[in-house]
């Protein structure tokens, strides 16, 4: 008795486009929280300043930066998704009062990709009865469900992040004495700058290594001058 033949069902492929749209807030909002309250701690630091100081000056740091970057994502994404509301009423206006105009534009974009016109009007054909505006939208203005901009999402991830890349120096501050503070503040960071720079570049599919050494470089800029500001005032607050 012949053995019964199994279909082969294709494992379902993991895409990394579907992390754009967070993953590109995450870094920023991870990076800039790191640099920044590092870059402000150690400055403030190098200036002579009090313990209490570098500390209290970081704490409102965080709360300002989180705020800031969260205000910033939300606005410019949500100006990304009014942009294409605007465009996809306009699209929807064209649908409506041109038709016949849109199928030939849409046939002619499939026709630009390498389908012969007789095909290339059949498909334009089936996707307009099926979703026309989903059609224009993907094929014609290049809108997909995988980079439609989110602003609570942009805003929520940058934020959050910015807050856990920035309790990183601070708790090197909290934790190391205060005559080793600036030391401990710029080594965590250092630390903290890699495993930002790997994880980003790990999730995005970029060279691992690569990606730690351009974001701890960019790191280590921001703190020098940081510091050097500092030191030229060196005065106490």
């Amino acid at each position: 008795m012949a053995a019964t033949q199994i279909p082969h069902r294709p494992s379902p492929e993991r895409h990394r486009g579907e992390r754009v749209g967070w993953l590109r807030a995450a870094v920023l909002g991870a990076n800039d929280g790191i640099v920044s309250i590092a870059g402000l701690v150690v400055g403030v630091a190098a200036a002579g300043s009090p313990y209490t100081t570098v500390l209290l000056t970081g704490v409102a740091g965080i709360v300002a930066g989180a705020m800031s970057m969260a205000a910033g994502e939300y606005v410019s994404v949500r100006s990304q998704a009014d942009t294409e509301q605007a465009d996809l009423k306009i699209e929807r206006s064209e649908l409506r009062d041109a038709p016949e105009e849109e199928l030939e534009e849409l046939a002619g974009i499939y026709q630009a990709r390498g389908l012969d016109a007789a095909l290339a009007r059949q498909v334009a054909e089936q996707l307009t009865a099926h979703d026309a505006l989903a059609a224009h939208a993907r094929d014609e203005l290049g809108f997909t469900p995988t980079l439609a901009a989110r602003p609570l999402q942009a805003a929520g991830a940058s934020a959050a992040a910015f807050c856990a890349g920035a309790a990183l120096p601070m708790v090197a501050a909290l934790i190391a004495p205060p005559a080793y503070a600036e030391p401990a503040i710029i080594s965590t960071t250092l630390i903290a700058l890699f495993i930002s720079g790997a994880l980003a570049a790990w999730a995005g599919g970029a060279p691992i290594l690569r990606g730690a050494l351009r974001v701890a470089f960019w790191g280590v800029l921001a703190m020098a001058a940081a510091s050097v500001i500092g030191r030229l005032f060196n005065v106490a607050v």
